[in-house]
């Protein structure tokens, strides 16, 4: 099922935001005019994944306790300490609002 998340203007290019939808914390991102939908939990250690950098160049987000960097668009670890992936949500926009997939 599809949920409204936020205003596409509301969410600056390069940024993140941390929005609980349908009982899933998800980190959500905009690169330019895409958006981007991951669970906010590093798979590696417990800590919040919206509270870490976006590294626009390689469509990654990077955990702020260790430094992995977790892919945007498949969810996979680009870089240690973690070894598993996390999920991915379909996101887009639609009609100025940012609308991220979550269960069936």
């Amino acid at each position: 099922m599809e949920h409204d998340v936020c205003q596409f203007a509301e969410l600056a290019d390069g940024a993140v935001l941390r929005a609980q939808v349908a009982g899933v914390v998800l980190a959500v991102v905009r690169l330019g005019e895409d958006v981007f939908a991951v669970a906010d939990t590093c798979s590696h250690a417990n800590y919040s994944l919206s509270d870490g950098e976006v590294l626009a160049d390689t469509c990654e987000l990077e955990c702020p306790k260790h430094g992995s960097a977790f892919s945007l668009v498949t969810g996979e670890p680009a870089s240690l300490p973690a070894t598993d992936p996390v999920a991915v949500y379909p996101a887009r926009v639609d009609d100025g609002m940012v609308k991220v997939e979550v269960g069936s």
